[in-house]
């Protein structure tokens, strides 16, 4: 696969994760099963699945690398003979890249519809100052430093 273009930029150090974030995004398989994506509150998210005819232990929601995974997995009675089948059991794996800080709270399974629940803290913005050194080699200016709590270390 070739780079994406906005990622060669020498300004954007350290986003490499946000390239491959990128790419799993873009392999997201067919539209099985369809789903809805909701609002909840203001800090939560709703991802609700028709999974019409799965049992709870037919599925499974999972977080692996920022990466909520739902998969569902039926089972075939094979003690059915079938006249017509227009109702196939089926497999399938539904992704959602998740956002730092994003976290699943939950998920139940009602009249077909899986639901998981997100919550999303509000972010609380960071400011920190760095102290500026000047370049001399003083080993008092830097014990001074120290005692000071400035850091003072090379």
């Amino acid at each position: 696969m070739t780079r994406n273009p906005y990622f060669n930029s020498p300004f954007l150090l350290g986003f490499d994760h946000l390239e491959r974030l990128l790419e799993r995004t873009a392999k997201a398989g067919d539209g099985y099963p369809p789903y809805n994506i909701e609002q909840s509150g203001d800090e939560g998210l709703c991802i609700t699945l028709a999974v019409a005819g799965f049992a709870p232990e037919d599925l499974s929601v999972t977080t692996e690398d920022r990466q909520l995974l739902i998969r569902g997995k039926q089972t075939e009675g094979h003690d059915r003979t079938f006249l017509h089948r227009g109702i196939a059991a089926r497999q399938f794996e539904r992704s959602f890249v998740l956002a730092e800080g994003i976290e699943v709270t939950g998920a139940e399974l009602r009249n077909g519809l899986l639901t998981v629940a997100l919550a999303r803290p509000k972010a609380e913005p960071i400011v920190r100052t760095v102290q500026i050194r000047t370049g001399n080699n003083n080993a008092a200016n830097d014990a001074d430093a120290r005692r000071r709590g400035e850091g003072g270390q090379r």
